[in-house]
């Protein structure tokens, strides 16, 4: 099936790595193995953070004329080369599809959106207009996927009858992390020689943008747990890299003198390396719908450390795959960080744990599996005229 691709927030090419992005670029991975034909057809992006009605304003008639254009554009098309379907990822009040539902009416075909969301205190704030712009999306909706258990609650009061409704897990491609895995000893070996570690030294990791707010946040509250670490055999590497890259670097030192490399932003194949030889993923995802690192860190076979928030939960087994820490403790999380420094067999069990569950549960196939039933079923419910 075509399927026309869209992601208000952050196009899948767009030059900055974030979740988003990466989450994005499987999805349209996901289309592709389903056996279907995805095309990026806008990167309009719809943000705004500032909370400025006037630019909502002036985004959502630019939207609105994007989606004329391309009503035109895609009517000029031979039928075999039009969408079938529309597909857009992530909708909430900052960043709200005003192209898709108005393509999606001209072209008298399903509407999909994945992770949408809906914040009722919006209505009559600063983000009013986005807010009531990613309401009209969602009750336009033929079929909404939820990556997080905690959004449904106000999404079905907006969703209209007979929206399908479908959980959809977030996912990962584990095929590089498992094969990173099989390397794991020699890679281990390798780090420890050049950075002159023990070879029984506890390689602690953690992966995350280093920007101002939620990322920051986490990275402040790791820094707040190391210093109650004890032991001389742990060390921490740090996969990152962002505008307050400075900042955390020294907070991270500091909180922890000579226990921290800094590996910069890496490309796919070198972090699954880095995921594969490490021990424990440590990252108090404060804010965080749910983490993609999570996710790659249990694919490669390591136990998690995370703060228990949001959709954490359903991605960590707790006790099973890692242990989640009351969010917002950094003496809990520090406990749980020691108890697993301490225990190598606990981890060995929870990282064999880890990367079974990713595989049979949150990877590609069933992604694509799950995208390959819903545009089906909303391709018969709603036929093309």
């Amino acid at each position: 099936m075509r399927v026309a691709f869209y992601a208000p927030m952050k196009p899948p090419d767009h030059p900055v790595p974030s979740g988003d992005r990466h989450l994005a670029r499987l999805l349209l991975q996901a289309l592709r193995h389903a056996g279907h034909e995805p095309e990026l057809v806008s990167r309009f992006v719809s943000r705004d953070g500032a909370g400025d009605p006037t630019r909502q304003a002036r985004l959502r008639t630019l939207g609105e004329k994007l989606a004329d254009r391309l009503i035109r554009r895609f009517a000029a098309r031979p039928p075999q080369a039009r969408p079938e379907a529309w597909f857009t990822y992530h909708v909430y009040h900052k960043a709200p599809d005003w192209i898709g539902p108005r393509v999606a009416d001209g072209l008298h075909i399903p509407y999909i959106i994945t992770e949408a969301s809906s914040a009722p205190k919006r209505a009559g704030g600063p983000w009013d207009i986005g807010y009531r712009g990613a309401n009209a999306a969602i009750a336009r909706a033929d079929a909404i996927l939820t990556l997080n258990s905690d959004d449904w609650d106000c999404l079905q009061p907006i969703a209209t009858p007979p929206v399908l409704h479908r959980r959809m897990f977030p996912f990962v491609d584990a095929a590089p992390f498992t094969s990173a895995m099989a390397r794991r000893g020699n890679l281990r070996d390798t780090l420890t020689r050049d950075a002159g570690w023990p070879d029984d030294t506890s390689i602690l990791l953690a992966v995350g943008m280093m920007r101002a707010g939620a990322k920051q946040g986490s990275y402040e509250q790791l820094a707040a747990a190391l210093p109650q670490l004890s032991g001389e055999n742990w060390r921490l590497l740090v996969a990152g890299d962002g505008p307050q890259r400075g900042e955390i670097e020294a907070m991270l030192e500091a909180a922890a003198p000579g226990r921290v490399k800094l590996l910069g932003a890496l490309p796919a194949d070198r972090l699954a390396e880095i995921y594969a030889l490490s021990d424990i993923l440590v990252w108090p995802a404060v804010d965080e719908a749910f983490g993609i690192a999570l996710l790659e860190a249990q694919a490669a076979g390591l136990p998690v450390v995370a703060g228990k928030a949001r959709g954490v939960p359903d991605i960590i087994g707790s006790g099973v795959t890692g242990l989640l820490p009351p969010a917002g403790d950094p003496g809990a999380f520090a406990k749980a960080v020691q108890r697993l420094i301490d225990d190598p067999e606990l981890r060995g069990r929870m990282g064999s744990a880890a990367a079974r569950r990713v595989r049979a549960k949150f990877d590609l196939p069933t992604a694509s599996a799950m995208l390959a039933s819903t545009l089906n079923t909303v391709s018969i419910a709603r036929p093309a005229p």
